[in-house]
């Protein structure tokens, strides 16, 4: 049976999480077409970041659920996940709505007028519910892991799970051709969301451990070697999309879907290879540090903003530092870290509880007054 603790994929919960702030951080793009090319090999090799969540979701998902009815432990997991995305949309109102009011002030627009104008696009039922992207489209991720969730216990509740991974590869292709391959087809709505791509990445999750397949060590080599192959046939399939299909150049911009074909294989082979080295990283802090990485996901949205909001001050004021090689090299680390700072002081003050609930609760507040007083 696989180790009761597997090391290698708390240790990429965090190293995957630097990869998403660094899709969002777009390192050294504009810094002409090298700068651009770097961006791309950058943000093509980290696609597999959310998918590996998806996933790593899906398998734990049946791991804990293989022998039980999954109902308890969706309801869990589904209000662990609810808890978190109300936190994250609390820490990303004030900075959004600010950014929001500054730009309608230079726009010489009505302040009340563009205030509530803001808020009734934060409060829309199918983009604060199912979408996740009413405040910040970053935020996407939670919401559709719960209805993933959803969709994959409907399966597992009526006995249907030979259907599982066929029906949501269904649904993700749809959305491949919806995003990546919109030359075939044109897709009238957004498919960024649980059913056409996090259901099927938390279903091969799930079909993953319920195969009863258990990679072995002695093959680990074999699985990484294929990690970095995908990863080389991920560069080259963006490429084609995004350059030669086009016609477009390096010096013209950066293309950047955000999942492809051999998305799939990445992520697969990654996440077989860490099943494959369960100890991987034991000895270090990496595996402990993974549990801050959702913590990050939902605060680091809020201090990118912050962030780019003063560079656009300081441009007003004649100091474009956007595009100076110093902005390039802190962003992502003062993005990472500064995400971090934001979910460990919640955690500290009493506002969350990390590996609990993310619900503001007073009590626990209170109780952190009464101990620093």
């Amino acid at each position: 049976m696989m180790a009761e603790r597997i090391y290698s994929i708390d240790a990429m919960r965090i190293i995957a999480m630097v990869f998403v702030v660094l899709i969002h951080t777009d390192p050294f793009q504009g810094l002409g077409a090298y700068g651009n090319m770097v961006n791309f090999s950058i943000k093509t090799s980290a696609r597999f970041a959310v998918p590996f969540f998806f996933l790593t979701s899906g398998y734990l998902f049946a791991r804990k659920t293989s022998h039980r009815d999954p109902t308890e432990y969706v309801t869990k997991r589904v209000l662990s996940i609810t808890s978190i995305y109300i936190f994250g949309l609390l820490v990303c109102f004030p900075v959004f709505f600010t950014g929001d009011i500054v730009r309608a002030a230079v726009d010489n627009q009505n302040l009340v007028s563009a205030g509530l104008s803001t808020l009734a696009g934060y409060l829309s039922p199918i983009e604060l519910i199912y979408y996740g992207t009413s405040i910040s489209e970053v935020l996407w991720f939670l919401p559709a892991l719960v209805f993933s969730f959803v969709f994959v216990s409907l399966f597992v509740r009526t006995d249907n799970t030979a259907y599982l991974l066929p029906v949501a590869l269904g649904f993700h292709g749809l959305g491949l051709l919806g995003s990546s391959y919109t030359m075939f087809v044109d897709i009238p709505f957004e498919i960024r969301d649980a059913l056409f791509f996090g259901f099927f990445y938390t279903s091969l999750g799930y079909g993953i451990y319920s195969s009863d397949w258990e990679p072995t060590t002695a093959r680990s080599g074999y699985y990484l070697a294929a990690t970095l192959c995908f990863v080389g046939l991920q560069l080259a399939e963006f490429y084609v999309l995004g350059y030669v299909v086009s016609g477009e150049t390096f010096a013209q911009g950066v293309y950047a879907p955000s999942y492809a074909i051999t998305t799939v294989f990445v992520t697969g082979s990654l996440f077989v290879y860490l099943l494959s080295r369960p100890r991987l990283g034991a000895s270090t802090r990496l595996p402990s540090w993974g549990a801050y990485a959702v913590g990050i996901y939902v605060a680091h949205p809020a201090v990118l903003a912050a962030v780019r909001g003063v560079s656009d001050g300081l441009a007003a004021l004649g100091y474009p530092i956007r595009g100076t090689l110093l902005w390039h090299l802190i962003l992502t680390p003062v993005t990472f870290f500064g995400g971090l700072a934001i979910y460990l002081t919640a955690h500290k003050l009493g506002v969350i509880e990390i590996g609990g609930s993310h619900l503001p609760n007073l009590s626990r507040i209170r109780e952190y007054e009464w101990n620093v007083g």
